[in-house]
């Protein structure tokens, strides 16, 4: 077989969206004739611990560790958080009020911490990567970021080595969400977007998950940028057949930032359930991990806590289950100027639990796209109240006739074996090229 070496911070016993992309193409990686070897930091910050993906790791894989100093220990103490308190990314704090010190720490970090607090890893990771690749062959280097500090590891190793490689960018750089809360300088500015634009030359493949992030980097460089978005699979499914929840729940799966906290959403509902007294006794709401203050301060001013139910830090495999059962599942877009290309991860499993899927976001965005061609629900812009009530109306007179279901199709090209077998052709073509 031949042989990939995937630079990776994130990877088990790491919970959340960023270590599932490439720990399901590691699964099936064989199948289509290649070997996954492994770099990650041996004592990384992870944002979560969700041992349960430890059982996607293929046996006998290769799997190279070293140490990591990241200023996250420093930053806790500055700002006064517990030694065991996850961070965000870009030190971001979502408070009502953020403190100075955080603010300062906001400061520190985008203005020196570049691209991100990873950096320190950088070199390190270059010297030990290329003396390993002395004695170890190896036929393509990847680099997935968020962090962009892996990115930058990836450039160091092919410089030194002539060997292909290929860059996936499961978020944007510069066009990050957060890229413009970083207080940055204009110096600071400028080295951002000359890494990035060192990235995007020099990577024999350039893939990213969106069709609208490809164009906005096509904007930066102008190149061939491949589109092979997240997925699902079909073994993190139970075999078994569940019962749908007894309620009307309105269920919701992941962070919800400020960002993607629907407010007209909540004001559809509480008048819903005004107009419509049934709604009372059937509805839940149900928010299936980490919420920001302003979500609940919307929830509580909205009437809506009595139907609220909060479920936190719950393995991936009894997440699922709550999207099996779910009557409707709630997907909240970041409303940012990048809305069009966001396709949360999530959004797959979604359509794959094969249950009505309320989108809020851009109507004619990435999401919408792929809500659309599978026939999995709606997607409504961000204030369109009225449209979300007649929905959502829609749904319960449905689902009170025991008569609300998905008619998702086509969804199968979404399943991580598949997404696997393109990334895999993407690493065949440079590889071939690269021999002739």
């Amino acid at each position: 077989m031949k042989k990939a070496l995937i630079i990776t911070y994130y990877w088990p016993p790491s919970g959340g969206a960023g270590v599932q992309r490439w720990l399901k193409f590691a699964k099936y990686m064989r199948e289509f004739g290649w070997e996954p070897v492994i770099y990650t930091p041996e004592n990384p910050e992870f944002p979560a611990i969700d041992h349960s993906l430890e059982k996607d790791i293929p046996e006998g894989i290769t799997v190279l560790k070293t140490k990591i100093f990241e200023p996250y220990t420093a930053y806790k103490r500055f700002v006064g958080r517990k030694k065991n308190d996850s961070i965000k990314a870009g030190f971001l704090s979502e408070k009502n009020n953020s403190s100075l010190a955080e603010k300062i720490a906001v400061w520190i970090r985008g203005n020196f911490f570049i691209p991100d607090a990873r950096k320190f890893w950088i070199k390190p990771s270059i010297r030990f990567l290329t003396k390993y690749l002395k004695n170890n062959h190896i036929d393509v280097i990847i680099s997935t970021g968020p962090p962009h500090s892996m990115h930058l590891i990836a450039l160091g190793v092919k410089k030194a080595t002539a060997l292909p490689w290929l860059a996936d960018f499961r978020d944007p750089w510069t066009n990050i969400d957060f890229y413009q809360d970083l207080m940055l300088t204009k110096l600071a500015d400028r080295k951002h977007r000359r890494y990035e634009l060192e990235v995007l030359k020099n990577a024999d493949k350039f893939v990213t998950v969106s069709w609208n992030w490809a164009k906005d980097f096509q904007k930066i460089y102008k190149r061939n940028i491949e589109v092979i978005t997240n997925g699902f699979d079909q073994d993190d499914f139970p075999k078994t057949g569940l019962n749908l929840d007894e309620k009307f729940s309105i269920v919701h799966i992941g962070s919800m930032n400020k960002d993607r906290n629907p407010h007209h959403l909540w004001v559809a509902i509480s008048e819903l359930i005004t107009e419509l007294p049934t709604v009372r006794d059937k509805l839940e709401i149900k928010l299936i991990g980490s919420n920001d203050y302003s979500v609940l301060q919307n929830i509580n001013k909205h009437g809506l806590e009595p139907w609220l139910t909060l479920l936190k830090n719950i393995p991936h495999a009894d997440v699922l289950k709550h999207a099996l059962t779910a009557q409707v599942l709630l997907l909240a877009l970041n409303n940012t100027p990048n809305v069009s290309g966001i396709i949360p991860g999530k959004i797959f499993e979604y359509i794959a639990s094969r249950r009505p899927v309320l989108c809020i976001g851009a109507e004619n965005g990435d999401s919408a796209r792929i809500i659309n061609d599978t026939s999995s629900g709606q997607t409504i812009d961000f204030e369109d109240k009225v449209k979300m009530k007649r929905l959502l109306t829609t749904y319960f007179e449905l689902y009170l006739k025991n008569d609300l279901k998905n008619f998702s199709s086509d969804f199968l090209r979404y399943s991580r074996k598949s997404l696997c077998g393109q990334m895999t052709g993407l690493l065949n073509n440079i590889t071939k090229t690269q021999s002739k």
